[in-house]
């Protein structure tokens, strides 16, 4: 049996009911470490606790407003918490964190997810917008929850330019216009990547979508292998609408992944070859991102703790300082300024 299976057995046995009485994290490793079949690490149990609170059907809850752990009501009828499945989701792989699973396994999922990480990369430069890609906030050694923090990917569309032989000169007039009027002369989308989507852990990468998007203008949420169970196109469907998160299925299968050259090979791919890969692509759009006002606060928060935001800011107070919209490759080319927000 694995974690997420006896964590699902065990902690409503443990957690009490009432919010008042929650146990606090040191104490809930505690008690459940006397019950587990296997040995894990501190830093394990928590990552799980932090999954399993984000996950509506499982038996686990964190208090709003202070700290501890209590036992989540569940509705009538509603199902058992959902198992954490084999399939893996960028973040999980650059973690290292796929329990239960070979190293051959563990191998395979990374270079599925860092190949779909790079022709979605690729994609959006190709339509005209503007990739960020996350790295080193899942390194080895990052904070376990940047899992939930950091999207896989962040995508910058400016609204003020025209596209000339010099890239996207944006207008100095639209510009002024818009920062006299308080809007952002762009929008800024949060993007989660999964490779496939199962009903094992289909709750899980959208809740992660959810909870990376609350800093952008929108949360999306894009799956590389085709969905074919409708029951759960349709739970996706549900889920995007009520919170607003864009879904979109690339319809690439692991099969397809498997037979591409190396991650770092398809940046270098000709625009020929590119567009030879796209035409595999059937681009499918479950649902479509509500769209929210920048949450500055919320902003200013996670870029103090997290090197990469910083970066994702500065680039894009550098195009606006240079009145032009470039790639991300060729801001890191350049001098840097320092980040005005």
């Amino acid at each position: 049996m694995n974690l997420r299976d006896q964590l699902n057995e065990i902690l409503p046995e443990i957690l009490p009911s009432n919010p008042a009485e929650a146990i606090k994290g040191t104490e809930l490793i505690r008690l459940v470490k006397f019950r587990l079949q296997q040995e894990y690490s501190d830093a394990t149990l928590r990552y799980h606790f932090s999954i399993m609170c984000c996950d509506p059907g499982s038996p686990i809850a964190k208090v709003e407003q202070g700290q501890g752990y209590y036992l989540r009501r569940m509705p009538v009828g509603n199902a058992a918490a959902v198992p954490s499945g084999g399939s893996a989701t960028l973040a999980q792989a650059r973690l290292g964190l796929l329990f239960e699973t070979t190293p051959e396994r563990m191998d395979r999922a990374v270079a599925r997810a860092m190949k779909f990480r790079a022709i979605y990369a690729r994609d959006m430069e190709v339509s005209g917008r503007f990739p960020f890609v996350f790295e080193s906030s899942f390194a080895p050694g990052a904070p376990y929850e940047n899992v939930w923090k950091c999207p896989d990917a962040a995508v910058i569309d400016w609204e003020t330019g025209e596209v000339t032989e010099q890239g996207l000169v944006l207008s100095p007039q639209l510009l002024e216009w818009k920062r006299s009027m308080g809007v952002a002369p762009f929008t800024v989308s949060s993007v989660k990547l999964s490779v496939s989507m199962t009903f094992d852990h289909f709750r899980e990468d959208f809740f992660q979508a959810l909870s990376h998007s609350r800093w952008g203008h929108a949360g999306e949420l894009v799956v590389c292998a085709p969905i074919r169970d409708e029951q759960l196109a349709e739970g996706l469907r549900q889920l995007g609408t009520e919170y607003g998160v864009g879904i979109t299925v690339y319809n690439l299968t692991v099969e397809d992944l498997d037979d591409l050259p190396h991650a770092d090979r398809i940046p270098e791919m000709t625009a020929r070859e590119f567009e030879a890969l796209q035409g595999r692509l059937v681009r499918q759009r479950l649902t479509s991102a509500r769209q929210r006002p920048l949450e500055w606060r919320k902003i200013e928060q996670i870029r103090q703790g997290n090197p990469e935001f910083q970066a994702l800011f500065s680039w894009v107070h550098q195009c606006l300082h240079d009145g032009r919209a470039y790639p991300w490759r060729e801001f890191t080319a350049k001098p840097r300024l320092a980040l005005v927000v």
